[in-house]
């Protein structure tokens, strides 16, 4: 059932080339705006660090991490990581992923409830993800409606985080556009180039949640939960 399932490809499809296209957006915003300078000469860590300072988060430390665009928060010991050419560089791109960055400390100072509710669903999710396709696999190999049903559970603990993810960054981006505006990091001029950035980065989580989601909806067809038996 589920080897080269042409109707896995036909459900999946459109959320793989969104996928492809997100990732062609963001290399071709990013090779774009690394080229272009701020204005005021801010690096990318100098940018998240004032966005911090301005808003009163002074127990998050800004550091610099190894590997491309590996730029992440890690709210459980309050580190702003950011890559290399991100932490040191200071063109658009660079400003514009490490406010996005610093959106989410601000979150977590703020207490944003879809940030805490990621948070909480890490350990599930981790579980779910090396659970859900061993017990789907075998579940549909052998045609056991108990695994399968276990199966699709803890794949939906995936779903629910690439869900609750998108408010996540799509409010950290909000965040990081208003704060580069208002610290005056950026010009106003400047402020497209880093909303390319981060919208095209946007699409790339847009892409993972309706992949996850169409792949439910795959798991719910052949298991006869949705649209009728499976026969």
């Amino acid at each position: 059932m589920l080897f080269f399932d042409p109707l896995y490809f036909i459900i999946v499809s459109p959320a793989l080339i969104l996928a492809v296209f997100a990732q062609v957006w963001v290399k071709k915003a990013y090779s774009k705006y690394s080229r272009v300078a701020t204005a005021f000469g801010y690096s990318g860590a100098q940018a998240a660090a004032e966005i911090l300072r301005r808003n009163g988060v002074m127990d998050v430390d800004v550091e610099v991490a190894q590997g491309f665009l590996s730029d992440h928060y890690d709210p459980g010991k309050k580190v702003l990581r950011l890559s290399p050419d991100v932490y040191s560089g200071r063109t658009m791109a660079s400003v514009g992923i490490a406010a996005h960055e610093a959106g989410h400390a601000l979150q977590h100072a703020d207490g944003y409830a879809p940030l805490k509710l990621r948070t909480a669903l890490v350990p599930m999710t981790m579980l779910g993800s090396n659970l859900a396709f061993p017990l789907l696999f075998i579940g549909f190999l052998m045609q056991s409606a108990s695994l399968v049903n276990f199966g699709i559970i803890f794949f939906g603990t995936v779903v629910l985080f690439q869900v609750v993810t998108l408010p996540v960054e799509f409010n950290a981006s909000r965040r990081a556009l208003a704060m580069l505006r208002s610290t005056g990091v950026v010009s106003t001029d400047e402020l497209s180039g880093a909303r390319s950035v981060l919208t095209a980065a946007a699409m790339t989580y847009v892409a993972a949640a309706l992949s996850a989601i169409l792949q439910l909806v795959y798991f719910l067809l052949r298991a006869g939960l949705l649209g009728g038996r499976d026969d």
